[in-house]
C-alpha cells in the first residue's frame, strides 16, 4: 500500500467518524425524519455530476430496478431513518461503535446466504463482538438498562449488513460508484414519505444544525463513499478494513470535542469488546483466504 492510498483510508476513516457527531447536531433543531429525506436529496445531487464527469451510465437497465429499490430500502431508507432516531437518544460515540459491528453481522449474512465459509475462530470473534453490543445496548447511559434506541441503532448495523452481502449480487454488471449512486437514488425516492413539512423545518432550523446537515450531506456521503470506493479499488479489503476499524475512535474524539460527549466506562469496554470481535471475524477470514486453492494459486 502506497502511503497516498494510506493517507486516503485515513482521510475517509475520519469523515465517516465525524458523521455522527455531525447527525446529533443536525438533530438539534432538525426532525430525524426531515434530516434523513434532506441528507440524502444532497448526497444524490452531488453523485449525479460524478457519475457524469466518470462517463459512466446515469439510469441501471430496467431489469435491475427492483434490485436497486431493494438496496435502497435497506442501504439508505432503513439504515439511516433507524440510525437517525435512534441517536435522539443515543451519544454518537457509541451510535458508531454499535454501527462498527455491521462487518461482523455481514460475515453471519453471508454464511447463511452466500454460504461463505466461516471457521469456528470467526463465529467466536461474532459471539465477542455480540458480547460488546449487549454492553453497548444495556449500559450506553452509565448504568445498565435496555435503551431501545440503542436497538435502532443496531437494527441499522444488521440492515447494512445484509446491504453489503446483496450488493455482491450487482456489482458483477455495475461500477461500485453505480452501485451506490443508483441505491442512494432509490432510497431517497423511498424516504420521500417523510416531505411533510420539510420546508417549515428547515427553515426554522438553527445555522449550526443547518450546516450540520450539509457537511454529513456532502462529506461523509457523497466524498467519503467515494474516497471508500477508490481504496478499494486501489488495496486489499483486508487492509482497508484495518483504517475502518479507527472509526468510531474519530468518532468519540469529534463528539467529545463537538458535542461534549464524554463516553462511560461501560462504553469504552463494550466498544473495545465489540471491536475486538469484529477484528477476530476479520482475522479468521483471511485464514480461510490463504488456505483456499484460490489463494494458493494466486
Amino acid at each position: 500500500m502506497t502511503a497516498r492510498i494510506a493517507l486516503v483510508l485515513l482521510l475517509l476513516a475520519i469523515l465517516w467518524g465525524s458523521a455522527f457527531p455531525g447527525i446529533k447536531i443536525a438533530l438539534e433543531a432538525i426532525a430525524p425524519g426531515h434530516l434523513t429525506l434532506t441528507r440524502h436529496l444532497i448526497a444524490s445531487a452531488c453523485y449525479l455530476p460524478v457519475l457524469f464527469l466518470l462517463r459512466l451510465r446515469l439510469f441501471p437497465a430496467r431489469r435491475d430496478l427492483g434490485y436497486f429499490l431493494l438496496l435502497g430500502l435497506l442501504g439508505t431508507a432503513i439504515y439511516h431513518t433507524a440510525l437517525n432516531f435512534g441517536q435522539t437518544q443515543v451519544p454518537a460515540g457509541t451510535a458508531s461503535l454499535i454501527i462498527a459491528t455491521a462487518p461482523a453481522i455481514t460475515a453471519v449474512v453471508a454464511a447463511f446466504l452466500l454460504k461463505d465459509r466461516l471457521p469456528p475462530l470467526g463465529w467466536l470473534g461474532i459471539f465477542v463482538s455480540f458480547a460488546g453490543v449487549a454492553l453497548l445496548v444495556l449500559g450506553g447511559g452509565g448504568s445498565v438498562e435496555l435503551n431501545p434506541f440503542a436497538l435502532l441503532v443496531l437494527l441499522s448495523a444488521v440492515v447494512t449488513a445484509f446491504y453489503a452481502v446483496l450488493q455482491k449480487g450487482i456489482l458483477n454488471r455495475y461500477k461500485a460508484v453505480e452501485v451506490i449512486a443508483f441505491s442512494t437514488w432509490a432510497g431517497t425516492l423511498l424516504l420521500l414519505v417523510f416531505a411533510g413539512g420539510l420546508a417549515e423545518g428547515v427553515r426554522t432550523a438553527s445555522a449550526r444544525s443547518l450546516l450540520a446537515l450539509l457537511y454529513i450531506g456532502v462529506v461523509p456521503s457523497a466524498i467519503a463513499n467515494a474516497l471508500f470506493t477508490y481504496g478499494i479499488s486501489k488495496a486489499p479489503v483486508t487492509l482497508v478494513s484495518v483504517f475502518l476499524y479507527t472509526v468510531p475512535v474519530f468518532s468519540l474524539l469529534f463528539s467529545w470535542l463537538l458535542v461534549g460527549e464524554v463516553p462511560t466506562y461501560i462504553t469504552l469496554l463494550g466498544g473495545l469488546i465489540a471491536v475486538a470481535g469484529v477484528v477476530i471475524v476479520n482475522r479468521s477470514k483471511r485464514r480461510v483466504s490463504r488456505g483456499s486453492p484460490a489463494a494458493v494459486a494466486d
